[in-house]
């Protein structure tokens, strides 16, 4: 096996490694809320404000999406652009501008949820 194969397989291991320990303090934190719901209701304390948990996630999913999309949108461009600059050099400029249009998708996500957040 070639020492290239061996770091692609400590890169993968390590973002497996690393998404199951986000994965598994995100599903901790989400199940205790309704816990920590629970003892601020016994405390006489407030509950948890539903408008804003809905506030939240709809700016977390916009943003994400959102750059989920970019991502997409930016990995065909960049593609696109690397061959027609290898073929043309004078392309550089109008590919980057297509590139950099691509990006501009996880702004607009980002936007709208300062926008959600604001709203709140």
């Amino acid at each position: 096996m070639s020492h290239r194969c061996r770091k692609m397989k400590w890169i993968l291991a390590g973002n497996i490694i690393g998404f199951s320990i986000i994965f598994l303090w995100a599903a901790f934190n989400i199940f205790s809320i309704p816990v920590q719901a629970a003892q601020a209701a016994e405390a006489g304390q407030s509950a948890a404000n539903p408008a804003l948990a809905a506030a939240l996630i709809g700016a977390g999913v916009a943003t994400g999406l959102a750059c989920v999309g970019a991502g997409i949108a930016t990995g065909s461009a960049a593609s696109a652009a690397i061959g027609a600059v290898s073929e043309n050099d004078n392309m550089m400029g109008k590919a980057l501008i297509f590139v950099a249009m691509a990006e501009g998708i996880a702004i607009y996500g980002l936007l709208i949820a300062f926008m959600i957040l604001n709203s709140v």
